[in-house]
């Protein structure tokens, strides 16, 4: 019961951080007069999630100091699923709240912001500027994640268990809560860099930091109904890609960057295996777009880099639309959403690093089986941290993990052929895009989009930012404790 009090006092501390993420985009209201109609929409469900957290926190202090029993990675899991699923519920509220959209549309939006999605059903033409800062900065805490912040504030003997139960598997700092605050520092510093380039380069300050945010949370979520393609301009095209690499690089390969140690960065698997996923699939898509939609060769390799980048690092910016693309070319972009960005990144997918693994482990068992040798080492392959030996353990948990991302991935695609009526390969483009927490749309998303659709695109997003396991074990655990309870009371 002790450990019980525990996971109370820490949800405490949540509600009261993600409230005051929601008063955040007031700021934006001395800037746009127009906006002051909205200031309510924001500060009501804001004082009461913190109202409500400082009595959960204040009621279950003094307990939590008596706690003896290890804090596992069932509660952890329990308190992240917590987190999660009270920050997708009050941020639908502003959405509600201001009339802009339906309950099930806001909640979409909001789950879609805060998992760094980016899919949406908001019409950014009509949409008032604080509710485009509103997502906007949904994504970018999204990518740290709310675990991550509070630990960033507040250190707690627990704090380790919440953070891996969050899905962090890097460790940079000794001390945790210093690992959460150079990683923040690293953000920061890039969102600023961010946000001035895009300024010199010509685009509006306050396009400029909402797509910074965006682009380093690999969220997507533009001010333009058209994203980045509406700039129609190379250098911001070029520098977003830039911008989309950084925020799909592991946090420990981007504190290598920040201390110029280039030779270990050089090093690391999932970086190289980037660089050929790229050399492979840039130069096939140009081919196709140059060849099947009559663009200029440069053109085609323009939209073709971009567009790949967006795809393998789960942002879901676009440079134009996907409807008229050949279906080969679609095919590819479904499995670079599959693939994903960085495995300790803020993007989605199966990940870089067990796509990579996977390919070593299928190669290595193919030699086994042609080899007149009985017994084949897998080696090692490359992390920020050094090299690590691909052992039994690390090739049964990507497998495993693998196969059931698949397996959620089919049976998506093929609910929302149900929901929407549309083609499979729609249907798993936009699943994909879902799972991956990517963004991009072939088209299905949008404000007539039907709630069935919506939920089960919600669920990919939700499974794809939290890695499917976490939900899972936390899932069991709040089983698992109703059941002790039910127990409890029939004695």
């Amino acid at each position: 019961m002790k450990t019980k009090f525990k996971e109370l006092h820490n949800i405490g501390k949540l509600m009261i951080l993600i409230g005051g993420l929601l008063a955040v985009p007031v700021v934006m209201v001395p800037f746009y007069p127009d906006d002051t109609v909205y200031l309510g929409a924001f500060l009501v469900p804001s004082f009461v999630s913190i109202a409500l957290g400082l009595i959960v926190g204040i009621l279950f202090r003094h307990k939590n100091d008596e706690i003896q029993f290890q804090y596992n990675s069932q509660d952890g899991s329990l308190t992240v699923l917590f987190a999660w699923f009270y920050g997708f519920l009050l941020g639908a509220f502003p959405f509600v709240l201001s009339g802009q959209l339906t309950f099930l549309q806001g909640l979409y939006e909001s789950v879609s912001g805060w998992t760094t999605t980016g899919l949406s059903v908001m019409d950014v033409t009509q949409t008032s500027p604080t509710f485009l800062f509103y997502r906007s900065f949904m994504q970018f805490c999204g990518g740290l994640g709310f675990i991550m912040m509070m630990i960033m504030i507040i250190q707690g003997k627990d704090s380790m268990s919440l953070y891996n139960a969050e899905g962090h598997p890097d460790r940079l700092m000794p001390n945790i809560k210093k690992t959460a605050q150079v990683i923040f520092q690293i953000y920061s510093l890039f969102l600023v860099i961010g946000t001035l380039i895009y300024i010199v380069l010509g685009m509006p300050f306050f396009d400029s930091l909402l797509h910074t945010m965006s682009a380093l949370s690999t969220g997507g979520f533009s001010t333009r109904a058209d994203s980045i393609g509406a700039f129609d301009s190379p250098a911001i095209e070029a520098f977003t890609i830039v911008l989309m690499i950084i925020g799909t690089t592991n946090f420990a390969v981007l504190m290598l960057l920040t201390k110029r140690k280039f030779d270990r960065i050089f090093k690391v698997s999932e970086l190289r295996f980037l660089g050929i996923l790229l050399l492979i699939f840039v130069p096939i898509i140009s081919i196709s777009l140059f060849q099947g939609m009559y663009l200029s060769l440069g053109d085609s390799i323009r939209h073709s880099l971009f567009n790949i980048v967006s795809a393998l690092s789960t942002t879901g910016y676009s440079t134009m639309g996907y409807e008229n693309w050949p279906a080969g070319s679609i095919g590819i972009m479904i499995v670079m959403m599959i693939i994903g960005g960085g495995l300790g990144s803020t993007a989605g997918g199966l990940k870089l690093t067990r796509v990579y693994l996977m390919i070593r482990i299928l190669g290595f068992n193919i030699y086994k089986r042609l080899s007149s040798q009985r017994k084949v080492s897998l080696s090692y392959y490359g992390t920020a941290q050094g090299k690590r030996s691909i052992d039994t353990d690390l090739i049964s948990d990507t497998i495993g993990f693998i196969a059931l991302y698949l397996m959620i991935l089919t049976t998506g695609g093929l609910l929302i052929t149900w929901t929407s009526g549309a083609s499979l390969t729609e249907s798993m483009f936009e699943f994909a895009s879902s799972l991956g927490t990517v963004g991009l749309s072939i088209g299905l998303t949008g404000p007539t989009t039907d709630g069935g659709t919506l939920i089960v695109q919600m669920i990919g997003m939700i499974l794809g930012r939290l890695e499917i396991f976490i939900v899972l074990i936390g899932i069991y655990s709040g089983a698992a404790s109703v059941r002790y309870k039910l127990r409890e009371a029939t004695q």
